[in-house]
């Protein structure tokens, strides 16, 4: 199941693939942060939910959470009915206030609930015992593995890579001040957090969100430079950023800032999340932007994903709107029949991207390659708090009216005001979480910037 490895604690080259990558697959964000890490993945990523050789119990004790997770975020669009079961699955995963400062290290109720499936049902014995053979750096996406891997003695370093802007009392283990979990946070709040819920201050690192190394290029960023300089471009038609802003601008981005010919037309992308519950908003943005589809240079993408019935439903839904003759020219219904090929292909893609339209799940990240995040209303307290970090770093837009989307879009473009997000998404998220956490588990030194406590 999982290939050779070396010991956990000898060096490893970057060449090698040193540590075993474990994600989940429930939504998305698990999984997209496992992906920035599939360099250092030895036999690629695993999965933790749905592995080769996952015993029955296991696999029935997952599918019953992601169910109900699913679920509940599809019914969220329904009133009442849906608003209610959201707000119960919320609160169990309440993110309390951070001030004022106070010591919020007692497990609650999910903790007890994750330890209990652990060390009474024996969720991931298995998978820590099949790893433990041949032990490596261990590195999750997800809380379970990791609590998992610290109650059944799992003999490598432990570590958790944290997917939102701020976390919940549920990614931190039990007794935190004795834990040896170590963390891999994305932003400076994610740091502090840490701190309050008892995590030591040794078993903090401050790396950023793992983006894919093939949209950020070297660790001086040349690929993020290039694509950040035509999408700009692209964003300010009428050069009223630029002007205002040039000489900083040409200073990072280089003086032949919009000299060369953008290689692509303006691109918008609407992604579905995981659970698939933006379907309708898609449908009512893509009917607003008919007419600009067929009239001017507008490249429309409807990101599926790997889900098939969202997939379907675009595709009735350009037909309904008679501009299903402009799929596959300015009209693009993505859709893709895996994971692996799903992530591999949407990092393409965002790098032809212009802006990205979603909810601030753990895509908001991905304001660090340039990218303006427009933003569709939040599901859950985590994306609440990500809506705030793009907010604070002025990397991300709340959405119009979708149906007036042919208005307040174009005004946004025309008056350069996207083309900031973009620039402010460049400059202040961070860009190279993956070489950071490479560097820790390899011990190899990465020339990248110290990063700000951004909170």
């Amino acid at each position: 199941m999982f290939s050779e490895g070396m010991n956990n604690h000898q060096p490893c080259p970057l060449s090698h693939k040193c540590a075993y990558v474990v994600s989940v697959n429930m939504g998305y964000g698990h999984e997209r942060a496992a992906y920035g890490l599939k360099e250092i993945a030895n036999g690629g990523v695993i999965t933790a939910n749905d592995y080769s050789g996952i015993p029955h119990r296991d696999k029935k004790l997952w599918g019953s959470s992601r169910k109900g997770y699913e679920f509940v975020s599809r019914l969220k669009p329904i009133p009442l009915v849906g608003d209610m079961a959201f707000a119960i699955m919320d609160k169990i995963q309440e993110i309390p206030s951070f001030y004022p400062r106070r010591d919020l290290s007692a497990p609650t109720y999910q903790v007890a609930q994750t330890y209990y499936m652990i060390e009474k049902l024996g969720l991931c014995r298995h998978l820590i015992e099949k790893l433990s053979k041949k032990p490596l750096p261990l590195v999750c996406t997800f809380f379970i593995p990791a609590f998992a891997a610290e109650v059944y003695d799992y003999p490598g370093d432990i570590y958790v890579v944290l997917c939102d802007a701020d976390i919940s009392r549920a990614w931190v283990a039990r007794d935190p001040k004795k834990s040896r979990i170590k963390y891999f946070a994305p932003n400076g709040r994610v740091v502090e957090r840490l701190k309050l819920y008892g995590v030591r201050e040794e078993n903090i690192y401050h790396t950023g969100f793992p983006l894919p190394k093939e949209a950020i290029g070297d660790l001086a960023g040349t690929v993020t430079r290039r694509d950040t300089m035509t999408r700009i471009c692209n964003l300010d038609p009428n050069g009223i950023f630029l002007k205002r802003y040039q000489r900083v601008i040409e200073s990072e981005l280089g003086k032949d800032t919009c000299a060369v010919k953008p290689d692509h037309p303006l691109t918008v992308m609407f992604a579905v999340g995981g659970a698939g519950a933006q379907k309708q908003l898609a449908i009512d943005i893509l009917s607003s932007l008919k007419k600009r589809l067929i009239r001017n240079g507008l490249r429309f993408r409807l990101m599926a994903g790997t889900r098939k019935e969202s997939a379907h439903d675009f595709m009735n839904a350009a037909r309904q709107l008679k501009i299903g003759h402009l799929v596959g020219k300015k009209l693009f219904i993505d859709y893709y029949p895996d994971r692996p090929s799903y992530f591999r292909e949407f990092t393409k893609l965002l790098r032809k991207t212009d802006v990205l339209w979603t909810k601030p799940s753990e895509l908001s990240f991905y304001c660090g390659m340039g990218l303006p995040i427009l933003m569709a209303p939040t599901v859950g307290s985590q994306e609440d708090f990500n809506r705030t970090w793009l907010m604070y770093i002025g990397a991300g837009i709340d959405q119009g009216d979708p149906k007036s989307t042919d208005e307040w879009l174009y005004d946004w473009i025309n008056s350069g005001g996207i083309a900031r997000a973009a620039w402010n998404g460049y400059m202040e998220a961070p860009q190279h979480g993956s070489y950071r956490i490479e560097g820790i588990i390899t011990g190899t030194r990465m020339d990248v910037e110290t990063l700000p406590m951004i909170v």
